[in-house]
């Protein structure tokens, strides 16, 4: 059994769980978790911690996170994202590049935001997102969340890519959605890629086809356990 971390470039399509489960079937091991959800649609910084190390969890919960993300002006879906049924398919006929801008720019900074119902988020012990595939809709209060810095990279409209660094909590699908209803055409994510997760950095992350070329002595050589230890 080996105790550190391991930072996995998530693929789309699976779910934080999913890649858990694979590395725990994977090298036989017990004891995996996992430091911040990434949605299935999403790719990126995953960090997963091993054998004793899943004490650790709260050390890294709180991490702040940094983000590529690629929005769609103009429809609005019941997940926020890609992935979600279109509510409203609304024109973008005048919307401007500057426009965009300083709707995305407002955000930067403290501000409130309601998680979404697709989300792990618990209500009464149940995650929100169970919930919502059974039709139920709650009452979410507002928290607070920190966007540190925006950088809007192009805009192709209706696409607008964008990099953001915020705390822990925050939902850039909210994000793109209320970015959306303040610009008066609705949006939603199209796109998202995990770039840094505290210290634990894109760059530096392994994929899933390279673990599964690895024997144990090979993963040994790419745990971290700097920060465990």
């Amino acid at each position: 059994m080996f105790d550190g971390i391991l930072v996995v470039d998530k693929p789309q399509g699976m779910t934080s769980h999913d890649v858990v489960d694979f590395i725990r079937r994977r090298f036989n091991m017990a004891k995996v978790g996992h430091c911040g959800t990434l949605d299935p649609i999403a790719t990126g910084v995953l960090v997963i911690l091993l054998g004793d190390a899943t004490k650790m969890a709260s050390r890294y919960l709180n991490d702040d996170k940094k983000y590529l993300c690629t929005m769609k002006l103009g429809v609005s879906t019941d997940t926020q994202d890609a992935e979600g049924k279109t509510i409203s398919d609304r024109s973008i006929d005048g919307i401007m590049p500057e426009k965009i801008k300083k709707a995305v720019l407002s955000f930067k900074g403290e501000t409130q935001q309601i998680p979404p119902m697709i989300s792990a988020k618990h209500y009464n012990g149940v995650r929100l997102y169970k919930l919502a595939r059974q039709g139920i809709e709650v009452k979410r209060f507002p928290n607070k969340i920190h966007i540190y810095d925006i950088k809007i990279l192009s805009i192709d409209i209706p696409l607008v890519e964008f990099v953001l660094e915020s705390s822990k909590g925050t939902y850039i699908r909210t994000l793109c959605h209320d970015i959306g209803e303040k610009l008066g055409c609705g949006a939603h994510m199209h796109k998202l890629r995990r770039l840094a997760s505290g210290s634990f950095k894109a760059e530096d992350a392994h994929t899933l086809e390279e673990l599964k070329t690895l024997n144990m002595s090979g993963l040994k050589n790419i745990i971290r356990n700097d920060n465990f230890k």
